[in-house]
């Protein structure tokens, strides 16, 4: 181009592949919107399908099938597709598979934003949408026996913030049996945890935002299938949707999922512990941890992962004061309402994400007033544990006295 004039020399810049026989050893970031094409036909080719040639990113992008193909391997999936957000992941599969008058199984212990996309989607669309604990197969056998087949059973392999695990081998067996399409949100275990698809569902689905990306940088979403057929299928509705996701959190996420079982192994350590120690806290009155003994699936959760996950609720004598006081006293972890990342994140339901709610409702969600959410990062546990135990013993208890003074304790090591 030395003939053109500087403008245009400068707006097409050098762009050349690498030369054959070498590649660069990380997936390279395509930041571009558009690719260039020497003929219509290849152009309108590319426009077919989710495979072929990039055309436009919103139907497609170098990063963001790296990171569905690498998600695929992660799950043992035969594709999967890359979202926005996790909700765009839960809203384009739900909107893909559903048609007015479908009816939908949902996990009673259901993330509070899947649960909104049911509430629209019943109240817009007429779909019937009804709830089974996840503990006993023949509730869904059950619900199918007035000759209306549920269209879809939709689960979370660990459910925030109680922790419950479902009976996902049972549950995905009798679904398959009944031609119930299956989707579970995986996003708590990571497929280092769980893969639901080699247990028999059908669709997973990740918050990317959460254990894969792992340092908070990202918003992004997933959908791994177990036939490519299904994924072919979805896909032009997910484009239609636009929740594409962006290349660059796509390449953060990559980045993230290298180091993706080195960090699941910590927070699985570093949850385990806290734990153990939470329970024997006189002013602790419940965990919630499903590989903690005494938890309601602790036997359904040494079946089903692999590890007790990150995340754990503590229920703290002193209800809604005491909880809102523990997570504003604490230093190492912070206050904020997402999970997943290095650093360890508390955060009070009942003040915040369910401060709209009344008792009897907050009981009905499993959520009790005192009930404090934690998503253990990768800290030394000591540091951890030393900066809640210090909380518990510091904050005024129900005399007004210090919870140490209140209980008549003294204050522990932070290695007791």
């Amino acid at each position: 181009m030395r003939h053109h004039h500087i403008s245009t020399r400068a707006v097409h810049v050098v762009n050349d592949p690498p030369p054959p026989g070498s590649r660069p050893l990380s997936v390279p970031l395509v930041q571009s919107s558009a690719f260039a094409f020497d003929s219509a036909d290849a152009l309108a080719e590319a426009m077919s399908g989710p495979d072929g040639p990039y055309a436009y990113s919103r139907r497609g992008n170098p990063t963001v099938r790296a990171l569905e193909q690498t998600l695929a391997g992660l799950e043992g999936g035969a594709g999967a597709l890359a979202f926005a957000s996790g909700m765009g992941a839960i809203s384009g599969v739900l909107l893909a598979l559903l048609r007015p008058g479908d009816r939908v199984l949902a996990q009673r212990c259901l993330y509070g934003g899947t649960y909104a996309v049911l509430s629209d989607l019943s109240a817009r669309y007429g779909i019937e949408v009804a709830y089974v604990d996840g503990d006993d197969p023949g509730e869904v056998e059950r619900r199918a026996a007035d000759g209306r087949v549920p269209t879809l059973l939709l689960l979370e392999t660990i459910a925030n913030p109680t922790g419950r695990v479902p009976d996902l081998p049972a549950l995905l067996a009798v679904a398959r049996r009944l031609g119930i399409t299956s989707v579970v949100d995986n996003s708590l275990a990571s497929p280092v945890l769980c893969r639901p698809l080699e247990l028999g569902a059908d669709v997973v689905v990740h918050s990317t935002t959460k254990y894969l990306s792992g340092h908070s940088d990202v918003l992004g979403g997933a959908a791994v299938f177990a036939d490519d057929g299904l994924r072919r299928r979805i896909w032009p509705r997910t484009v239609e949707l636009g929740a594409c996701a962006d290349p660059f959190a796509a390449w953060l996420t990559l980045r993230g999922i290298q180091t993706l079982p080195l960090r699941m192994r910590e927070t699985c350590a570093n949850a385990a512990v806290l734990a153990e120690r939470f329970a024997a806290h006189p002013r602790v009155t419940a965990v919630h941890y499903p590989w903690l003994p005494g938890h309601p699936s602790y036997d359904t959760a040494r079946k089903v992962l692999s590890g007790g996950g990150g995340l754990l609720s503590v229920e703290l004598a002193g209800g809604r004061e005491a909880g809102r006081a523990f997570i504003e006293g604490v230093r190492v972890a912070r206050l904020a309402l997402s999970l997943g990342g290095v650093e360890s994140l508390v955060a009070h339901p009942a003040s915040t994400s369910h401060r709209e709610l009344d008792a009897r409702a907050l009981a009905a969600a499993g959520i009790a007033p005192g009930l404090v959410r934690l998503s253990v990062g990768i800290e030394d546990v000591e540091d951890l544990w030393g900066d809640f135990e210090r909380v518990l013993a510091e904050r005024p208890g129900p005399t007004g006295r210090p919870w140490s003074a209140s209980f008549g304790l003294t204050k522990r090591t932070s290695h007791s």
